[in-house]
This record gives C-alpha cells, structure tokens and sequence, in this order.
C-alpha cells in the first residue's frame, strides 16, 4: 500500500451516491481516484490495470454482486482494504462481503462525516462498520455454538492465538488504528503487523474483516 498516496477505486452505479463518494474521497488529503465506475466489469479491469490500496464498493451492481469485485482485489492486491458501502444490511450480504475480505461495511443511510471518518478508519488499520451491521455480527456470534471436530471434541482453535495476539485483534475488532494500538500497547508498528499476519495465518483469513468475524465467531476475542 502507498501509505503517502492511497490510490481508490469506487465501485458504484448509483450516479448521485458515486458523485457523493467521489467529492468524500477529493476532499480526503493524500488519497488519489484512479478510477470511479458503475459495474463488475468496469471494476476488474481497473483492478488488472492500477494498484489499488483502497476500494470502496457497492454490492448490487447491475452486471453482478460486488463481492466478486472484493475477491479480484484481495487476490490481485492483498493488502487493499475493502469498504462495502450499500443498501443490504442482512446477514447474508454481511457474512458474505466479510467472507470475501472486506474490512469495513457501512450502510448507505450513513452521513458524508461517518464516511470520512470511516475510510481514514479504515486505511489506518481498523474495521468500521454500521451500528446496526455490527449489532448484526454480534448477535449470529452469540447464536452461534462451539465448533467440534468429527470427533466430537472441541476445537482446539480457542488456544491457537497467543495472550498478546487477542489483545491487538480485540482491539482492531472495537476500531483502533496500528498506530493507536502501538501507543497503546508501546510496541513498534512492525510488531503489531507481525502479529496481525500470525493472526491471519492461524485463522487461515486474508484480511482484517474475516479475522475479527472468525476469531468472534470461534470464541477467541469478545468485543
């Protein structure tokens, strides 16, 4: 990622929201548009053809879903974050969306403040999400049960991350930024991603997003 000129790519048909979304991202310092297009298609090639650090995405797209979009610009770049900015704030699109590798999920009732603050939120390390997706997320995880394995015993997943890994990943999960987290914690920024990348390999996930959705779920942070 180019921490000094995030370049953003948004994804969105809705001519008035992508205008919307285009003056918020202008009048962010430092970010650059490559690119602001209304379809699946329009999305993948901008993403074969720029580095993109930052995508800001709709889900109802009219040649697809926007998570196929997510999944191009994980694989293709691994450390873009993904902001899904949308109308569906059910289960399904939510798991989903995080599933593919989304970071943060805000819904489109938000205000002009709430996205700025939430992409700022989001480039430096954390996962904003709506009060109501996130009030989603916790209730599946406190319905869902203790995963077991084929031999009926339980997995052993809730001792797979270390004291100091759950700390850094609660605190990703409530919002801090890596550079609030090192003051926080007084470690270094390399720290804290080392961390963050044991983090991901042991719960076998690819961004910030599916780490807290999987670690919730599994029982190894609380928020």
């Amino acid at each position: 990622m180019d921490l000094l000129h995030p370049s953003v790519l948004i994804v969105e048909d809705d001519r008035t929201f992508r205008a919307r979304f285009e003056k918020i991202v202008s009048r962010t310092a430092n970010l650059r548009i490559v690119a602001a297009v209304e379809s699946v298609a329009e999305a993948l090639r901008e993403i074969a053809a720029h580095d993109v650090d930052l995508l800001i995405v709709d889900l109802g797209l009219p040649d697809g879903d926007g998570t196929a979009v997510i999944r191009k610009a994980v694989e293709t770049h691994p450390d873009c974050a993904v902001m899904v900015v949308t109308v569906f704030g059910d289960e399904e699109n939510v798991v989903t969306a995080i599933e593919a590798g989304a970071s943060g999920y805000l819904l489109k009732d938000s205000t002009s403040e709430d996205f700025a603050l939430a992409i700022d939120d989001l480039l430096q390390g954390g996962s904003p999400v709506s009060p109501m997706v996130a009030r989603l997320i916790l209730n599946r995880v406190r319905g869902s049960c203790t995963p077991v394995s084929e031999s009926g015993e339980a997995d052993e997943s809730a001792a797979r991350l270390s004291e100091r890994e759950a700390q850094i990943l609660t605190l990703v999960a409530k919002g801090f930024g890596f550079g609030e987290i090192c003051r926080l914690l007084s470690i270094s920024t390399n720290t804290v991603k080392t961390h963050v990348n044991r983090i991901y390999r042991k719960l076998a996930v690819h961004s910030r997003g599916q780490a807290v959705y999987e670690a919730t779920r599994l029982g190894l942070i609380e928020i």
